[in-house]
């Protein structure tokens, strides 16, 4: 039996970093149904929280290792780009009074600039072009 279970496993995807956000996915949409006083709305969270929980059994059996390792690096830079924008808009926020942020025309990377009036010329760090911003 255990030669039988090492065999089905050989070659299977497994988890990754999309399968764990999958599954803490199914357990908040788990608790939320408790709460839930609609039986309708409580039969689409549970029909949802499923949904979740068999695609994410479907990817951890896959034998389609490249298809599952694309899922999980778009998933992983959605990820990251969400966390970046969230990071610029805190960092926005606790510098307002001493820095200004502008975006680079060419490359459109966000570039933090002390909050000091009048017309000023700068590199920008990821494109290495040159311009001109003015801060108020």
């Amino acid at each position: 039996m255990k030669q039988k279970l090492a065999a089905f496993f050989s070659g299977r995807y497994g988890a990754d970093e999309l399968a764990k956000a999958m599954l803490i996915l199914y357990i908040v949409i788990s608790a939320v149904t408790v709460f839930v006083g609609n039986a309708t709305l409580r039969i689409v969270l549970n029909v949802l929280s499923l949904t979740v929980c068999i695609f994410m059994f479907y990817r951890m059996f896959s034998k389609k290792i490249a298809k599952r390792a694309e899922e999980n690096r778009k998933y992983l830079l959605l990820r990251r780009n969400t966390k970046q924008w969230f990071l610029l808009r805190r960092n926005k926020w606790t510098y307002r009074k001493t820095h200004v942020y502008r975006s680079c025309p060419h490359c459109g990377a966000q570039i933090r600039l002390p909050r000091v009036a009048g017309d000023h010329r700068c590199d920008c760090p990821k494109c290495q072009e040159r311009f001109s911003v003015h801060i108020k």
